[in-house]
């Protein structure tokens, strides 16, 4: 624009020239004026891009996906995301295989755990193993939804070896990131300001990412398995951090939206609607700076859709990151098809069965319980989450049946219209 100006101006200022004597310093004037504000200009779109984007621009996004169907993908062989991404236990065979069932019942979209720590240990090596995961998602047409932190289970990851499953026991290895010896100190917080800006930088065009799933249930208490590690006043410190990480992700600027999914809901009420609430300051920040609507629901049908509605009035697309918890009537048959005719992605916890034990329910972690309700046993029942067993064949082959059959019914309504 400035030379452009610049090749105009010639013949108005010699004509003020003779008229005043002073048209080359008003010409000049306008010349750095011009300059200025493309500058200026310049500089307020950096900005925009810095900031949540549009609904506008999040339901473009949304409109040129495909129905977003899948869900948290942990392999049978890990118990937690170290042993799922460490050199000595990675294991592309299986992810393959894995992968392979998913795409043949017609899911299109893994959530995925990340870890500060093996990334902290050997960046290049970890992002090699990130570019072999992306690449078998591909193979079979499945999209990725990475999580960088975790406040939920175990606030103490260690690298190494992982421990064995607790027989019976729900996620009885799965580690938080950064851990409460991070969260619980500000001043170390910026430990992981290479490690977000690491992965955002080398993946942020990535087609094969989706989306970016900042950080799982900030300020999660985690009160009967883990309580007395925890972090005090921990939701406090999980907002810090997570302010921190969504201005660290959004300066790179990367193609796909930033989330932080909110989870804590009783009917049909984020408590931290609630400004009394402990949470509350934390869930107005996710849903205040997202720039597509994920959230997580164990409940019914009914109740979830209460739930919904209140998220509705936001305006931007929506994913249920979460659901599925059989023995509270958390399942298929009643929340999928919700999802499809509102158009909500579903992303369900767990596929295969296996390290994770997440087939056993979240109250196995009290041993009165586990032992009552005869939890040691090989397979409880109903399965709280997971589809398909180690051996790929489904817990429940209607809900197979279900699901392939609502992803064909909602793919052939899109081409309708």
């Amino acid at each position: 624009m400035t030379r452009l100006v610049g090749q105009q101006l010639p013949s108005i200022t010699l004509k003020t020239q003779k008229s005043f004597g002073v048209a080359p310093r008003i010409g000049m004037l306008v010349t750095l004026m011009l300059i200025l504000a493309s500058a200026v200009n310049a500089q307020t779109t950096g900005e925009a891009q810095n900031e949540q984007w549009s609904v506008a621009r999040a339901s473009i996004w949304y409109d040129q996906l495909p129905w977003p169907v899948g869900f948290n993908y942990a392999p049978r062989y890990a118990i937690n995301q170290l042993e799922m991404w460490q050199e000595d236990t990675f294991d592309p065979v299986i992810i393959d295989q894995e992968l392979g069932w998913a795409a043949g019942i017609g899911f299109n979209m893994v959530r995925v755990f990340l870890h500060h720590l093996p990334w902290q240990q050997d960046a290049a090596a970890f992002s090699q193993r990130i570019d072999l995961f992306l690449s078998i998602a591909e193979k079979h047409d499945i999209d990725v939804m990475f999580v960088l932190f975790d406040d939920v289970w175990n606030p103490v990851p260690q690298l190494g070896k992982q421990p064995e499953p607790t027989p019976g026991v729900h996620n009885s290895g799965w580690v938080q990131s950064p851990g409460a010896a991070i969260l619980g100190d500000i001043h170390r917080h910026d430990e992981l300001e290479p490690y977000v800006r690491g992965i955002l930088s080398r993946y942020g065009d990535d087609e094969r990412v989706a989306i970016w799933d900042l950080y799982n249930e900030p300020g999660n208490l985690n009160a009967i398995p883990y309580g007395n590690a925890e972090v005090d006043d921990k939701p406090k410190y999980s907002l810090i951090l997570l302010e921190k990480v969504f201005a660290w992700a959004r300066s790179e600027k990367p193609i796909q939206p930033l989330t932080s999914g909110v989870w804590r809901v009783k009917d049909g009420r984020w408590l931290g609607e609630d400004k009394d609430d402990p949470g509350a300051a934390l869930f107005d920040f996710m849903l205040q700076h997202s720039d597509i609507v994920t959230f997580h629901s164990y409940l019914n049908a009914a109740e979830t859709a209460i739930a919904i509605d209140s998220l509705a009035l936001l305006d931007r697309p929506m994913i249920c990151t979460e659901y599925i918890a059989r023995g509270h009537d958390s399942t298929f048959e009643t929340l999928l098809p919700l999802f499809a005719e509102q158009d909500i992605g579903a992303i369900h916890w767990g596929f295969v069965s296996g390290k994770t034990q997440t087939i056993y329910p979240w109250r196995s972690w009290v041993g009165a319980i586990r032992f009552w309700d005869n939890l040691f046993s090989d397979e409880p029942d109903p399965w709280h989450h997971d589809l398909l067993y180690a051996d790929g064949r489904p817990y429940r082959p209607a809900e197979v049946e279900l699901i392939s059959t609502q992803i064909s019914e909602k793919v052939a309504h899109a081409k309708k219209h």
